[in-house]
């Protein structure tokens, strides 16, 4: 009997022993584990990340060539007027139009400074005219530039900017908070701003090249006669002139001095009355 109770002591300890053992296996297996909430469990409002600009592409307009054209010409003539009239049906003629006109009138000589908007392709032709009038050619020099790099630079970066734009208007439409709304906005509002820049440049751009510009200078001598004859008065009118301009600014000096002139009035009166008051003393001694 006590053979049998031993037996069954040891087999109930054996058991225990290795249910001990499996339970302190599983203990280790679930402490060095790590949980992790599920994502959907998480914040659905994280702080806007930056996004970086879209990759460079190439523009649709890079096999185009954006050429700026321009010219400046000085011609002597002896029918000022005719040859203005004939510079005038040239620029009817190739569509182009006066962005800036002037007459300068000096004694010796009369001039039209005219500064010549014409589309690009009829620019050569133009000049080609012009040249062929009466004249004399004092000065030429035509320029071209090449601005299809910087067309292409401020066109890609422009698409850039829209994308980044769309990016932005996408993350303040998901926003929650009032700091990520007002950062986004900022943001926003600062990428509109560049975006007008970049549109302007791109028209100021397009303009010049769309429209070359010719600066011509028509000049004629006036004749040495008729200068003669207008001389004498001309040096009259601006000896008046000058003379009369002379009298006024010697009228607002004297109008600016007059604080002085009443100092020296009173330093004046208060002398004379010192005078007159030791006269009166030493006749009465």
């Amino acid at each position: 009997m006590r053979q049998y109770l031993l037996i069954l002591i040891t087999f109930t300890v054996l058991i225990s022993s290795c249910n001990y053992k499996n339970f302190d296996e599983n203990s280790d297996k679930y402490a060095g584990a790590s949980y992790e909430i599920p994502i959907a469990e998480r914040s659905s409002v994280p702080n806007p990340p930056p996004i970086p600009p879209p990759t460079l592409g190439e523009s649709k307009h890079t096999a185009i060539k954006k050429i700026i054209k321009d010219g400046n010409m000085s011609i002597e003539v002896t029918d000022l007027q005719n040859s203005k009239k004939r510079v005038d049906s040239l620029v009817k003629l190739y569509n182009g139009y006066y962005a800036k006109e002037s007459l300068n009138n000096y004694r010796r000589t009369i001039s039209y400074n005219l500064k010549i908007r014409v589309p690009n392709n009829n620019f050569e032709k133009l000049v080609a005219d012009v040249e062929k009038g009466k004249g004399k050619i004092n000065s030429k020099e035509i320029d071209a530039r090449d601005v299809t790099d910087e067309f292409i630079d401020v066109e890609t970066r422009l698409n850039n900017k829209r994308s980044y734009l769309k990016r932005y208007n996408e993350l303040l439409n998901k926003a929650k908070t009032i700091k990520d709304i007002v950062q986004i906005e900022d943001k926003i509002s600062e990428i509109e701003e560049e975006i007008e820049s970049s549109v302007a440049r791109l028209k100021y751009l397009n303009d010049q090249v769309d429209y070359s510009t010719l600066t011509l200078n028509i000049s004629s001598e006036v004749d040495e006669k008729d200068s003669n004859k207008d001389g004498f008065l001309s040096e009259l009118i601006d000896s008046l002139e000058k003379g009369w301009t002379g009298f006024v600014l010697f009228l607002i000096i004297l109008v600016r001095l007059w604080p002085m002139f009443l100092i020296a009035m009173a330093v004046i009166y208060i002398v004379r009355r010192a005078r007159r008051k030791r006269r009166e003393k030493q006749k009465r001694q």
